[in-house]
């Protein structure tokens, strides 16, 4: 008996030969794509991205430091400093308020110390207040000593009364302090003598018209 044999004919050699055509196709495509990974450009590494750098640059002492803060970083107006009388009903101690101010909360060596005050009408009427340097007395104190006082050398006090508004904040012109002890007898003197420094902690306190600031503003001296 004999054997069935499949024929080959034409039809049957072009699917042989599509058969090839495609594994060739793929193999071509996948040696692409790893040509690609291989030869592909690359980025450049974390490694070689510039560093940001600092440079220090030597600065001077400052004259002051630690600015300070009060009502008057505010921009309230400025107490006069001439003379004034205005008339109507004096303001109650009770609706004053008085701030003792410093321009910084610490000073370098041989800077000076400005002092200053603001006041506050706490009240809901306008009131008469004296805030003339007649008035003002600055006292700065360490521990429980007595370093400086405004009226123990003070020339040429003057009277300003003002009208002070209700709610409104009214700061004076800075005085310098020099460092110095103050002393009635040694007014007249060029050399008196300086207070400690080296970080020495100092508490300044402001009367106006009778009415002391309710705390002390301290600062440091170097």
């Amino acid at each position: 008996m004999s054997s069935l044999k499949h024929p080959v004919g034409p039809q049957s050699s072009r699917v042989y030969w599509r058969r090839r055509l495609v594994v060739g196709l793929a193999a071509v495509a996948v040696i692409a794509v790893i040509l690609l990974i291989v030869f592909a450009p690359r980025g450049k590494s974390d490694a070689s991205a510039p560093v940001a750098t600092h440079t220090h640059t030597a600065t001077s002492t400052p004259k002051s430091t630690a600015k300070s803060t009060s009502k008057a970083d505010a921009g309230s107006a400025t107490v006069p400093t001439t003379k004034a009388n205005a008339s109507g009903k004096a303001c109650s101690p009770s609706v004053v308020d008085v701030e003792a101010i410093t321009d910084a909360n610490s000073y370098a060596a041989g800077v000076k110390p400005q002092l200053s005050f603001s006041i506050t009408n706490t009240g809901g009427v306008a009131c008469v207040f004296n805030a003339g340097t007649a008035k003002q007395v600055f006292t700065i104190t360490s521990g429980t000593e007595v370093y400086w006082k405004s009226t123990d050398c003070q020339t040429d006090p003057t009277n300003t009364k003002i009208m002070l508004e209700p709610g409104k904040t009214l700061t004076s012109s800075p005085i310098s302090w020099d460092r110095t002890r103050s002393d009635p007898s040694t007014c007249k003197s060029t050399d008196r003598p300086a207070v400690p420094a080296g970080g020495a902690s100092y508490h300044l306190k402001v009367e106006v018209d009778g009415v002391t600031s309710d705390s002390t503003k301290q600062f440091l001296l170097y």
